[in-house]
């Protein structure tokens, strides 16, 4: 399975904000529409990532509070790890348990197509899985019966 089927079962929707937002705006996007990450985009380049993980570093490092946390720029990942719409899923496993990111762009060439979540992979992984298994049950369920040597 590659990328590029993941984000066709996915959709469309990709929330963007510029660098220079502030902090509180772009907590109150993702809160509002029920995401983990912002794409971080600039003069139409990917320029990082902000999600729930640098936001809540930055309610801690400003004690308890988001307000004056200054802009995503100041808090955002700036050189996010991305993947391609042919990279292999077992591939985007394996980069989003060694490098702990739960969301990564799916760039082809300088073109942002979309974000997968760990929670994505893990979907797609499970309904392959799901759909492998029900074949082979089917396949079992209808196996020939031997017939008798002597036949």
């Amino acid at each position: 399975m590659k990328v590029s089927e993941i984000l066709q079962v996915k959709g469309d929707i990709l929330y963007t904000v510029s660098p220079d937002t502030a902090l509180g705006e772009a907590s109150s996007t993702m809160a509002e529409n029920d995401i983990g990450s912002l794409v971080v985009m600039e003069y139409g380049d990917l320029v990082g990532m902000l999600t729930f993980r640098e936001v809540i570093k930055a309610v801690h490092a400003n004690g308890g509070s988001i307000a004056g946390a200054g802009t995503v720029r100041k808090h955002m990942d700036d050189s996010p790890i991305t993947v391609t719409p042919d990279t292999d899923v077992n591939e985007v496993r394996r980069i989003m348990l060694e490098k702990h990111a739960r969301y990564l762009p799916v760039m082809s060439a300088r073109t942002l197509l979309g974000v997968i979540s760990f929670y994505d992979v893990a979907r797609a992984v499970l309904e392959a899985q799901s759909f492998e298994n029900r074949m082979l049950k089917a396949y079992i369920r209808d196996w020939p019966a031997e017939q008798n040597a002597e036949d």
